[in-house]
């Protein structure tokens, strides 16, 4: 049924994850009449923890945040990146971009995940024009001749929901879009990943650190209180053995991957490995319907890229739905999906070249790795585009992104 405030059919946003809402938010500020249905009931939490997954946010993406009124009710818990420093293991020169050189106060922020699920909650909790319905279950989808039906269970019983645009929002093994027989290509780095808390014996000085290796690459985020958020890459051969690791050795494998750079690792949190795959949709758009975030795309984690893409996704898509009068248009969807394709498509292929220049075992390979690095260090304007594009500001990106660009 259509929205209350409006007599027009309403997006309908199937998945409330962090794409899906930051969606949802920005068609509110746009004015956009919308539906979320999430399966997971909206809960804050309140309670404090070392042991948590960590986010690492482009200086893009906290633009974009501000202009849709979420950073505020992050930004006193986040953690600025002032610095990155890059390199590999066995190979020589190092890439060093600083934040004051670029001409910016951050290069992005680290948050933990729970405190940013948080801002999301409270910030729909402002909506106006937003009608959420969670806990729900999504039970069919129905194609009309000007949208979609969607019959939606929630506590109060089914109901039935027409949409003009349908949008799924709902992760890597989309319903949405099997359901408008879009194919995904997948790719399996055979890498598994583990993310945990620790502690290093000296100050990150809001250093984030990428080291690549033959075996996987890893990185180190600066959090509050002196702590960092580490992300470890193995063969996925491996995964269970390091799983099984107690923390000494855990901490051994880490030191032994990372380094010295901040003298001795301690503490750290629990941790799970989680198989790394790379899944793409053959295309972005059907009849009145379009994916973002993770059910258009799942890159390698290498860079943290993903939510920051899926963001640029979803105020895209906000942006064009606000300046029409069909929001499921195909006129709007052809140039919802030619202004994505630059960014989506650099994006994947700088992750997956990545992984296949910088973590695979081509020994040949070691002399022009290192000279890249050092060119990268050395020249800056090659320097300054890997910072630009590292902060998010790629291809044609949204207008929210940029209004806060120095």
């Amino acid at each position: 049924m259509p929205h209350p405030t409006s007599s027009n059919p309403p997006v309908l946003i199937v998945g409330g994850g962090l794409v899906g809402a930051s969606l949802a938010i920005a068609l509110d500020v746009a004015g956009v009449d919308a539906v979320m249905v999430e399966a997971a009931a909206p809960r804050a939490d309140a309670q404090p923890s070392y042991d948590e997954r960590n986010l690492a946010l482009s200086r893009a993406t906290v633009n974009g945040l501000e202009a849709i009124g979420v950073w505020r009710h992050a930004a006193a818990l986040a953690t600025p990146i002032r610095h990155i420093h890059v390199s590999r293991s066995g190979d020589f020169g190092s890439v060093r971009l600083d934040a004051q050189r670029e001409g910016v106060d951050a290069l992005g922020w680290t948050l933990p995940a729970r405190e940013f699920g948080n801002a999301l909650l409270r910030r729909l909790d402002e909506c106006r024009r937003l009608r959420r319905l969670a806990p729900a279950r999504l039970e069919a989808l129905e194609p009309l001749a000007e949208g979609w039906r969607a019959r939606v269970s929630t506590a109060d019983g089914v109901q039935e929901i027409d949409a003009a645009l349908l949008v799924g929002a709902d992760g890597t093994a989309s319903y949405v879009r099997d359901r408008l027989g879009i194919e995904a290509d997948t790719y399996d780095y055979r890498q598994s990943l583990f993310v945990c808390t620790v502690t290093p014996e000296r100050p990150h000085a809001n250093r984030a650190y990428e080291r690549f290796a033959d075996n996987g690459p890893v990185a180190l985020l600066p959090l509050a209180e002196r702590r960092c958020g580490l992300v470890l890459t193995v063969p996925t051969a491996e995964a269970d053995a390091i799983a099984a690791l107690d923390d000494d050795g855990f901490l051994a494998f880490a030191q032994q991957r990372f380094g010295w750079r901040l003298g001795r690792l301690s503490r750290p949190g629990k941790r799970h490995p989680y198989p790394i795959k790379r899944v793409a949709a053959g295309r972005l758009t059907g009849p009145r319907a379009v994916l973002v975030g993770n059910a258009a795309q799942t890159v390698h984690p290498i860079g943290a890229q993903g939510f920051n893409l899926g963001l640029r996704d979803a105020l895209t898509l906000a942006e064009l739905v606000a300046a029409a009068p069909d929001p499921g248009a195909p006129a709007l969807l052809e140039e919802y999906a030619a202004r994505r394709a630059p960014d989506r498509e650099g994006t994947m292929n700088m992750s997956h070249g990545l992984v296949q220049l910088a973590c695979l075992p081509q020994p040949l390979l070691g002399p022009l790795r290192s000279l890249a690095l050092l060119a990268c260090d050395r020249v800056p304007p090659l320097r300054g585009l890997l910072a630009r594009k590292g902060m998010g500001f790629r291809a044609e990106p949204p207008r929210a992104v940029l209004e806060r660009l120095p």
